[in-house]
């Protein structure tokens, strides 16, 4: 009789949001079925909401990853999200406005959850691939980053969005960017919260591989929204940047055009997990675990560090600006910065006054109107 090392018996996932676990079958290199084994799909199912986490499925999140480490029978992990249009925005905003905003010592416990989900993967016993379907932000693109291989969707973008919304990304991006594109890309990407597409982010290195998924009149054609025909524009790298002006009318009018057909994706991720097949399995974790080692150094060092202080941050800008997110409008969901530094330049106190009155219109209350 074989030991069970799993931490709780499975959940089923009956309604969203959840996470769920599905085995998918392992094939040959010459497309057969390798009986018997198979690739763990995790996958986090909260389309409406961009597939952002809930307290809940962060530990399903974790669950999932001790499971498919144990299983004897699985050859790698699929982490991804369900639909088309996201893989994950990060944390769920509502929960956090709702919630957490205001509650320090509550925060601190769910981002005792959230760091014990990026340590899950990171040290997976299993090769870890994120399947990217769509966004990748925030939070979401942290633990993308913590996975061992990114393919993605080329309509897929990645960046961080906490600056502008009241957090910082230290829950990963800080400690996994520099490692991955280097320093001064890195502080590009967190600092000015601009997504990168997923043509420049498989050129600086980000990413492991990008597949065209859009069909236009019956052929698969890349993003046309992006510039990927052209590398260098009057001495500037414009390969993978958004196009602008009548280029990105006509790349609307040609998306608008298309369906986006996933098969592509799931094919590469397919030809991934068999090329993980075919190695011998404890020499490919043993490969697997030390080059993780470089991301685990920075992640070890800071996690404790940055928990404390995203949890005393929801006393002010995390309360303010996810507040705004959830309760603005959908082209006005971040606070008045400038009026901010004002009232900061004269050392005012946060209050909950101050963060009524940088609100977006919509989300001030009545009295402030």
């Amino acid at each position: 009789m074989l030991h069970d090392h799993d931490l709780t018996p499975a959940r089923d996932a009956t309604e969203r949001p959840c996470v769920r676990y599905e085995l998918k079958p392992a094939r040959k290199p010459d497309g057969s079925l390798a009986e018997g084994l198979y690739a763990a799909w995790i996958t986090l199912d909260n389309p409406a909401q961009f597939n952002s986490y809930t307290t809940e499925m962060v530990k399903d999140v974790i669950l999932g990853m001790r499971r498919a480490s144990n299983a004897r029978d699985v050859v790698a992990v699929v982490f991804t999200g369900a639909g088309d249009r996201a893989f994950c925005t990060g944390g769920n905003t509502k929960e956090y406005a709702e919630y957490y905003a205001g509650r320090p010592g509550e925060y601190a416990q769910y981002m005792r959850l959230f760091n014990d989900m990026v340590t899950s993967i990171l040290t997976c016993d299993k090769p870890v691939i994120c399947r990217v379907n769509g966004m990748r932000i925030g939070g979401g693109q942290e633990i993308g980053m913590a996975c061992d291989f990114t393919i993605a969707s080329d309509l897929a973008n990645f960046g961080q969005a906490g600056p502008k919304h009241g957090s910082a990304p230290i829950g990963g991006a800080t400690d996994f960017l520099p490692v991955l594109v280097g320093a001064e890309r890195a502080m590009a990407s967190c600092t000015l919260c601009v997504p990168w597409s997923a043509y420049k982010a498989v050129h600086a290195g980000m990413i492991t591989e990008v597949v065209p998924v859009l069909e236009v009149d019956g052929r698969v054609v890349p993003n046309p929204m992006v510039i990927t025909d052209r590398f260098l524009e009057n001495g500037r790298i414009v390969y993978g940047e958004p196009k602008v002006g009548d280029e990105l009318a006509a790349g609307k009018a040609i998306f608008s055009r298309g369906r986006v057909d996933l098969a592509p994706l799931d094919a590469a991720v397919d030809r991934m997990v068999t090329q993980l097949l075919m190695t011998f399995p404890n020499c490919t974790q043993q490969t697997i675990e030390s080059i993780r080692r470089h991301k685990l150094a920075h992640w070890d060092r800071n996690k404790e560090a940055s928990r404390a202080w995203l949890a005393l941050n929801m006393l002010s800008e995390a309360h303010a600006g996810f507040r705004a997110f959830n309760e603005g409008t959908k082209a006005d969901r971040e606070v008045d910065f400038v009026l901010l530094r004002q009232r900061l330049a004269n050392a005012e106190p946060w209050t909950q006054s101050l963060i009524d009155e940088i609100q977006p219109r919509r989300a001030k209350p009545e009295a402030s109107r």
